[in-house]
């Protein structure tokens, strides 16, 4: 039996490394889902709403423009969706400086949760999700970090204003969950949902699996 194709539904250079770490050829089609449609949900339920819109999308897409592939009984959309939480608040991309700026500042020293859910949806219209969440700690970073941090143009994709892995402003830390889930591709909850979908398991080096687990404290 040929190995299913894989399609990334997103745009985010992240998720496109993430999930090349894992080895399988993919392709990539961006979905022009509207991304805002469930803002009203609680932090859970919007991510999961906007990974599963993302994924019909990006269906819908293929088989209006026939691209090629294996079948469409053969293909498996991946799509994610991640948002930041303050007290159960959302908070999406920054649309400017200023907005960044409120962002880091309310999040400074304290605790806040990153939801990011995956959905893949299979050919035959299976479909398989899961939400990722991680208690992140944020450090006692001082204004002229922020403004340092904003200068650099980073914050304005992403969910709240920040990226974990940023290495000169480092804003995390402590961390409980996934790393990578933070960073926006939770792959210990994709790997599973890709062996439900009868996806052959690819090696994983131990290496990647540590990073997965992407402890800073606690656990």
């Amino acid at each position: 039996m040929p190995s299913p194709q894989l399609i990334l539904a997103s745009a985010s250079p992240r998720r496109r490394e993430l999930l090349g770490l894992l080895g399988y050829p993919f392709e990539v089609v961006v979905s022009g889902a509207d991304e805002d449609a469930h803002l009203d949900d609680g932090p859970a339920a919007y991510v999961l709403h906007t990974a599963r819109h993302k994924a019909e999308t990006v269906s819908a897409e293929i088989a209006a423009r026939e691209l090629p592939s294996a079948g469409a009984a053969q293909r498996l959309i991946i799509a994610a969706d991640t948002t930041v939480a303050l007290d159960d608040v959302i908070m999406a991309k920054p649309a400017d400086a200023d907005e960044a700026r409120a962002m880091l500042v309310a999040l400074r020293g304290r605790d806040h949760e990153v939801h990011t859910a995956v959905c893949v949806l299979a050919g035959d219209g299976r479909e398989e999700t899961v939400v990722h969440t991680a208690i992140v700690t944020m450090r006692n970073y001082s204004d002229v970090e922020i403004d340092a941090y904003i200068a650099t143009g980073d914050p304005f994709d992403k969910a709240g204003a920040y990226a974990i892995q940023h290495p000169t402003f480092s804003p995390v830390a402590g961390l409980s969950g996934c790393y990578l889930g933070v960073m926006g591709l939770p792959l210990c909850d994709l790997i599973p949902l890709l062996r439900r979908l009868s996806l052959p398991d690819r090696f994983v080096p131990a290496a990647l699996v540590d990073a997965h687990r992407g402890y800073l404290h606690g656990g």
